[in-house]
């Protein structure tokens, strides 16, 4: 994570220098539209670090597939920090980094069903994207028998845990946060706003059907939602009371 952090650093900085020279659009990162001498014009480790970019992200994402990883080892802050600066600079979006090390593990979730008022305390790890989380949500509450609804199939279920592979799937819910906005099923579980100590999402029927792939974000990354217990009335409306309204 030393090594990626210097690295996205020294590519930010070369992006910048890049387009302070009025060059145009960056160089690729096998370096096409690079000439020899940008090499001393921009610097030899700034060039270096820029082509190393692709090898950094899959490394780390590799890595990152632990859990162990992920809870203990330091620096992912600030590796964080340098990957955004490089992505605003050069307009990639370094999507498979950023959403790894967006990965949340024994994090709390609430879910509460707007139509019943019905809440479920959960708690996600191991998630990559919202596809993910969807999934894996109605079939803990739909799947549980919680809710009515078309639940996902077992393997669909399984595929977003641990089993390889992937299968259509149809979604049960259209996520809202507590700020009332919509929760896009392209993001990541750590969009979902923070609500007293915990990340809550509201279901709301979906405004029109949508099938996707489920499966794992990251097909070496163990996912798992698991419901721990259900809320009582007076704590769903506690809850559903700080809501806002849908915005969009």
């Amino acid at each position: 994570f030393a090594g990626a952090r210097d690295a996205f650093e020294r590519a930010a900085d070369f992006c910048a220098s890049w387009k302070e020279a009025g060059r145009g659009g960056l160089p690729s990162h096998e370096g096409e539209g690079l000439e020899d001498a940008d090499f001393e014009r921009f610097g030899f480790e700034p060039v270096m670090a820029w082509q190393s970019l692709p090898q950094f992200e899959m490394a780390c994402v590799a890595v990152l597939n632990s859990p162990a990883v992920r809870r203990t080892a330091p620096g992912r802050a600030g590796l964080r920090d340098a990957v955004a600066r490089a992505a605003e600079l050069s307009g990639e979006p370094f999507q498979y980094l950023v959403y790894a090390l967006a990965v949340l593990d024994e994090e709390p979730f609430v879910a509460i069903d707007r139509a019943t008022g019905a809440g479920f305390a959960l708690r996600a790890s191991g998630i990559g994207d919202n596809f993910q989380l969807h999934t894996l949500l109605a079939d803990a509450l739909i799947g549980g028998g919680h809710l009515p609804g078309t639940a996902p199939s077992p393997e669909a279920a399984a595929m977003c845990r641990d089993l390889p592979g992937q299968t259509p799937t149809t979604g049960s819910f259209n996520l809202v946060g507590a700020d009332g906005e919509w929760i896009w099923n392209e993001g990541n579980p750590a969009d979902v706003p923070v609500v007293d100590g915990v990340r809550l999402l509201v279901l709301d029927p979906p405004p029109y059907e949508r099938g996707w792939a489920a499966g794992r974000f990251f097909p070496g990354m163990t996912g798992d939602l698991v419901l721990e217990r259900v809320l009582n009335a007076e704590e769903s409306r506690a809850l559903l009371a700080q809501v806002a309204q849908p915005g969009r």
